[in-house]
């Protein structure tokens, strides 16, 4: 039995450092996978601490995976695993039962698994952590004690630093669709093979107090208007497809209200895109924003402000860069997916990403600027 309880804690431990350090290299993408089961749930009042919630979270993965592995503190650790994993067994079982949340965001935008492959992943977590927990009194510290608190202390402050970083200077690997080196034109677009979803035309009628439901090519041999009352007519999704492309709602609109996506991806040689969430906040990257876009200026560079923001509001006591910037609206689900850190800059040549920085690399993005002929 030694041999399956010791295969069982390596799976389990490799396991959750592993989904840690996936979802740690990315946090808003939890904290914004966490706000659309509360969305769901109604309960949007959390939507502010979704972040912390998922900085903690992924840092407890890491730490409980490594403590499994060193077998330390097996009695702690086997009970908050265990309520860990019923935890997302129920947020997966959730999202396969009700299919309102199509990914549960378990291994981050790196590995996107659908619900149904994510309740099987946790439900095979389950048993084996099950089986962890029936033991735990028999398990052995690998180390001694003084070791192991030396190790998950190291790995407490790798788990929270991995992120705080993260958090400045956007993920150290890109998995989105915003990722340097994409077209964004291309990713606009449905992917060629992709299958759209079968639907079929149903309708609902009331026919001697009751309600018959059926399908356009299978109208009853008695049906007539006067003993069949119409209800309603529906399309009924025979089998979900997978035709829709990897970003999405990414549409610009000038002052005017008038869509200049295409044309701004359409137009040749360089651009910036500074991407702004929630309005202006205070700091020294607008001291560098107005260095490079003085530098993207004098190079024919133009500069475009994107917000999800009413420009009226953020132009009311603006610093001096947003003068040198044309505004443009854009739905705040696409800024999400686009910035990582708020606000970020892109360098973009026709509509190909040439660089990203986050705020806190400005001036990377200015000593770039600079060498651009």
């Amino acid at each position: 039995m030694k041999p399956i309880i010791t295969i069982s804690r390596i799976i389990v431990g490799l396991l959750f450092i592993f989904s840690g350090l996936i979802k740690a290299n990315d946090p808003l993408g939890l904290s914004y996978k966490m706000q659309e089961f509360f969305e769901v749930w109604g309960m949007t009042s959390l939507n502010d601490y979704t972040l912390a919630l998922s900085v903690v979270m992924n840092a407890f993965e890491i730490i409980a995976g490594v403590a499994i592995l060193v077998g330390w503190q097996m009695r702690l650790f086997s009970w908050l695993l265990l309520l860990l994993i019923i935890f997302f067994s129920f947020l997966t079982g959730y999202a396969v039962l009700t299919d309102k949340i199509k990914e549960c965001g378990c291994f981050g935008n790196c590995i996107p698994l659908k619900a149904g492959e994510s309740f099987m992943k946790d439900l095979i977590l389950l048993g084996l952590i099950l089986l962890i927990f029936a033991f735990r009194n028999k398990i052995k510290p690998a180390l001694n004690t003084r070791n192991s608190v030396i190790i998950l202390f190291f790995t407490t402050v790798f788990a929270f630093a991995l992120q705080w970083y993260t958090l400045q200077h956007l993920p150290i690997v890109d998995c989105l669709p915003f990722k340097k080196g994409n077209h964004i034109a291309e990713k606009m677009k449905i992917p060629p093979g992709a299958r759209p979803d079968s639907t079929v035309i149903s309708f609902v009628y009331e026919v001697k107090g009751k309600q018959v439901e059926f399908t356009a090519d299978s109208f009853p041999d008695d049906f007539n208007d006067s003993t069949y009352k119409f209800i309603r007519r529906y399309d009924k999704l025979i089998r979900k497809g997978n035709a829709e492309p990897s970003i999405k709602d990414f549409s610009l609109k000038n002052p005017k209200g008038e869509d200049v996506t295409e044309q701004l991806l359409n137009a040749e040689g360089y651009k910036l895109f500074l991407f702004l969430k929630d309005g202006y906040k205070e700091g020294d990257w607008t001291t560098y924003a107005d260095m490079i876009m003085k530098d993207a200026f004098n190079k024919g560079i133009p500069g475009f402000l994107i917000t999800n923001v009413s420009l009226e509001e953020l132009y009311k006591n603006p610093p001096q860069v947003f003068n040198r910037l044309n505004p443009l609206r854009c739905d705040a689900t696409a800024i999400k997916t686009a910035a990582r850190a708020n606000p970020t800059l892109y360098l973009i040549k026709g509509d190909q990403i040439v660089e990203k920085w986050s705020y806190a690399d400005f001036n990377a993005a200015l000593r770039k600027i600079q060498t651009l002929q």
